[in-house]
């Protein structure tokens, strides 16, 4: 990127216009090969003005270069021109119940950087804005420079200069001050928190900026995407009663860790994360094409459903859907810690737990039917640690359930296919990033 120009490497997203992410799109999807300004011309619709209008504002901002020549059918040979994944980076951090896991995404979405954490989200505030922060600043020094300077001013002061409107769900500071403690937590708590938070972080580059180091002066750094059990308000960034978690309701986290780090940030379900990447990664059942509908079931320390229609994630109207875990499908069944009772998410834990991975897949299967039959989907992916664990054993077992409804239903289209998801374990950090990413290539505000 030519930093004389773009200064803050958040203002990259300040070129999100329509045009712009059309561009930028074709330009990412060409990859290494590139693509001439006249292709451009012909899949947007954009005159070949407006095109190379684009595209050398592009290369001004270091986003864009050239890729060779390519011959043509007549007149001297076409320049091709690829996108520099380097220009932008994006930090995604999956907060677990007992695991932190954050990437360094380049513009391509592939992973420069990872890092990994023990986590307790029941610790308190404090203790988990310490351990994203500590995270993000290491992958920051270790792949971008050297650690950041430390944020002056006090939690209220200016936040970075781009505005929070060039990120959907965003908002990079501001005069209000919620606070960074959690509900009933003491200062003192706080401390031991983030002590015992110290005790368990991995080794690594860039241990020792200090605690307020913000990352604004990070030049091609566009935000930081963070992805956690719902329920939550993904448009005001603030977590709703985390199953397991309740003293979380009401907590502003997308806000405050703007506040802590000085870049945009926004906050959306583990599951709508993972979603989201698989729709623009090629996971889905078009192959990231935008038109396909599938559900990924994620499996993990407690269980829930990123659904994505026409290529979109679907969040709805309170941004509450893909509770898949806390469907009910046994009444007066064992208890689960969302508060009610024979909840798919209970059940398929408590036959984990057991050993009876036979029955937690049949269990999962009985809910992936129920979504298969509600909202005829092309798909379902399977993902989260404990598929990781023994996926042919889910595969198959989901699998089985789902032909026998289909042996049922009758027709001649056969079973809704179940495969694995792709990315593994670290899926989920990669769709986080996705939230930033996503709206750069004109994919949604994040979905």
């Amino acid at each position: 990127m030519n930093r004389s120009n773009a200064g803050d490497g958040a203002n990259l997203l300040a070129l999100r216009s329509h045009n712009t992410a059309l561009v930028l799109d074709l330009l990412r999807t060409a990859g290494a090969e590139g693509i001439s300004r006249l292709e451009l011309a012909e899949r947007t619709g954009l005159t070949p003005q407006a095109v190379s209008k684009i595209t050398a504002r592009l290369r001004g901002e270091g986003l864009a270069a050239e890729a060779g020549r390519r011959a043509s059918t007549g007149g001297k040979p076409r320049t091709v021109l690829r996108l520099v994944p380097g220009a932008g980076h994006a930090l995604g951090v999956h907060l677990d119940r007992d695991e932190l896991r954050a990437v360094l995404v380049d513009l391509d979405g592939t992973v420069v950087g990872e890092r990994c954490a023990p986590l307790d989200l029941g610790a308190g505030a404090e203790a988990v804005l310490a351990g994203v922060a500590r995270a993000a600043r290491e992958l920051v020094a270790e792949v971008l420079g050297p650690p950041v300077a430390e944020r002056p001013g006090p939690p209220g002061a200016e936040g970075p200069r781009t505005p929070a409107t060039e990120v959907p769900g965003a908002w990079v500071g501001g005069e209000r001050d919620f606070g960074e403690r959690g509900p009933g937590e003491s200062a003192s708590e706080e401390r031991v928190s983030e002590e015992r938070a110290a005790e368990g972080r991995v080794s690594c580059a860039g241990e020792g900026a200090p605690p307020g180091a913000a990352l604004d002066a990070a030049p091609t750094l566009l935000g930081l995407g963070v992805a956690l059990p719902g329920p939550l308000d993904h448009v005001r960034g603030v977590l709703h009663r985390v199953t397991g978690f309740p003293e979380w309701d009401g907590y502003p986290l997308r806000d405050a860790l703007a506040r802590r780090l000085g870049v945009p940030v926004v906050v959306d379900k583990d599951t709508n994360a993972a979603a989201l990447g698989l729709a623009i990664g090629g996971g889905s059942a078009d192959g990231g094409r935008g038109g396909g509908s599938f559900a990924y079931l994620h499996l993990g320390t407690g269980l829930g459903a990123g659904l994505v229609f026409g290529g979109r994630v679907h969040r709805g109207a309170r941004t509450g859907a893909g509770e898949f875990g806390h469907q009910v499908v046994q009444l007066d069944g064992p208890p689960c810690t969302c508060g009610a009772r024979g909840c798919i998410e209970a059940l398929c834990l408590a036959a984990v737990a057991r050993g009876d991975l036979a029955e937690a897949a049949r269990v999962l299967g009985a809910g992936a039917a129920n979504l298969a039959g509600l909202l005829d989907i092309d798909l379902v992916l399977l993902g989260g640690r404990t598929v990781a664990a023994a996926p042919e054993a889910f595969v198959h077992g989901v699998g089985a359930v789902l032909d026998a409804r289909a042996r049922r239903e009758g027709g001649h289209t056969g079973a809704v296919p179940v495969r694995i998801a792709p990315g593994g374990t670290r899926a989920v950090a990669e769709g986080a990033a996705q939230l930033l990413l996503a709206p750069l290539f004109g994919r949604g505000d994040g979905g």
